[in-house]
C-alpha cells in the first residue's frame, strides 16, 4: 500500500504545482507551513488548493482565510443590520470577507456559532450583544476562543472577567440625557421602560436614570424604583412595560430601545392617550427609519458608525498581533429631540 499512498501523494503535489506555476518543492513548503515562501507564491498555491478541491490544511486555514465572524443576537432590531453594514464595510475595506452568524430563536446558540467559525479558519470574530452582556453567563467561553488563538472583540456588555477589548455606548449619560430633556419639559413622573435585569446594558440604563431623577427630580432611589418596568426587547415588551408604567401616573416614558418605543405608543394609543398631548416617548438606538414613525421618534441615538469602526480597527489590531488593550472603549450618545416628546399635561395648563 505504501507505493500507492506515494504516488498519490506525488500525483497531487504535481497537479498543484502546475496550477500554481511552481514546484512541488515549493508546494511541499507551503503545505507543511515551512518558512521561505513568498506570500504570494504562498496565495497562489491555496488558491490552486481550492480551484483544484483539495481541502486546506487546517493549521493553514486561519491565516490564509481572511474571514472574519460577526455573531449577533437577531436580525428584527433595526440596529444589529445597521452595525453588521457598518463593520462589514470596514471589514471589506481592509480586504476582509465578513461573516455573519445569527441566533434566531430555536435555531443555532452563540457557542455552536462560535464553533462553526472557528471551524471555518476566521481570522477573529466580533460578538455584539452577546452572552458577554448577560451577568449570569459563564464567561469561561471566551477564555477557551482566546486559548484556541483566535482574536476577538466584544460590542455592548462589559465585563471584567472576559480578557478582550469592549466597545460600548454609555448607557448611563443616554439615560441621564433623557432624564434631563423631559424633566425640562417639565414632566415629574418619568418611567423607565428596560429589558431584563440580567443584561450590563439594562443595569447601566437604570443607573443613569436613577441619577438623572435624583439630580432632576430629587427621587431616591426607592422612589425611582417603581419607576422602572423590565420586560422584552420587543414591540411588544415596550407595550406591556408602558401599560404598566402608564397606569402607575407617567406622563413620559423612557425606552431601552426604539421597538420598545414604538411600542409605548401602542400602549399609549390603547388607552385613548395621545403621543405626545398625554404621553412622551423618549427611544434608544435611533434606527434606520425610526425619523419616519407617526410620531417621529425622540431618541438616543447610539454612534454606529463610530463604535463599528472601532472595533474593526481594534480586531484588526490584535490579528495583526498588536493587541488593544483589554479594557473598554466607551462612545458618548446624542439626544434626537423629534415629534414624540413634548410638555408636561400639567405644564401646558399653567402655561
Amino acid at each position: 500500500m505504501r507505493p500507492v499512498q506515494s504516488n498519490a501523494v506525488t500525483a497531487r503535489l504535481a497537479d498543484i504545482a502546475a496550477q500554481a506555476g511552481v514546484s512541488e518543492a515549493t508546494v511541499s513548503r507551503v503545505l507543511n507551513g515551512k518558512p521561505g515562501v513568498a506570500a504570494g507564491t504562498r496565495e497562489s498555491v491555496l488558491a490552486a488548493l481550492d480551484v483544484l478541491g483539495y481541502e486546506r490544511p487546517v493549521r493553514l486555514r486561519q491565516r490564509s482565510a481572511g474571514l472574519v465572524g460577526l455573531i449577533t443576537p437577531e436580525l428584527d432590531n433595526p440596529i444589529f443590520p445597521a452595525l453588521a453594514q457598518v463593520i462589514g464595510q470596514a471589514l471589506t475595506r481592509q480586504g476582509y470577507t465578513p461573516v455573519l452568524a445569527t441566533q434566531t430563536p430555536g435555531g443555532s446558540t452563540e457557542d455552536e456559532l462560535t464553533e462553526m467559525l472557528v471551524d471555518r479558519g476566521v481570522s477573529g470574530i466580533i460578538f455584539v450583544s452577546g452572552l458577554h452582556a448577560d451577568t449570569t453567563a459563564d464567561m469561561g467561553r471566551y477564555d477557551q476562543l482566546r486559548a484556541q488563538g483566535v482574536p476577538f472583540v466584544l460590542i455592548n456588555g462589559f465585563s471584567d472577567k472576559v480578557r478582550a477589548p469592549f466597545v460600548s455606548p454609555d448607557d448611563r449619560a443616554a439615560m441621564h440625557l433623557a432624564v434631563t430633556h423631559l424633566s425640562a419639559l417639565g414632566h415629574t413622573r418619568i418611567g423607565l421602560a428596560v429589558g431584563p435585569k440580567r443584561f450590563v446594558p439594562v443595569l447601566r440604563k437604570i443607573e443613569g436614570f436613577r441619577l438623572g431623577m435624583k439630580e432632576r427630580l430629587g427621587l431616591g432611589e426607592e422612589a425611582t424604583e417603581e419607576l422602572v418596568q423590565h420586560s422584552l426587547y420587543s414591540l411588544e415588551g415596550g407595550q406591556a412595560a408602558a401599560a404598566a408604567l402608564i397606569s402607575r401616573g407617567c406622563t413620559a416614558i423612557v425606552c431601552a430601545s426604539d421597538m420598545m418605543a414604538l411600542g409605548a405608543i401602542r400602549a399609549a394609543r390603547q388607552q385613548g392617550l395621545r403621543v405626545p398631548q398625554d404621553v412622551s416617548v423618549v427611544g434608544f438606538d435611533d434606527s434606520p427609519l425610526i425619523a419616519f414613525t407617526d410620531p417621529p421618534l425622540t431618541t438616543i441615538r447610539q454612534p454606529v458608525q463610530a463604535m463599528g469602526q472601532a472595533a474593526v480597527r481594534t480586531l484588526l489590531e490584535e490579528i495583526g498581533g498588536t493587541p488593544a488593550p483589554h479594557s473598554e472603549f466607551v462612545f458618548l450618545p446624542e439626544l434626537v429631540v423629534r415629534g414624540s416628546t413634548a410638555s408636561g399635561p400639567g405644564q401646558r395648563r399653567t402655561a
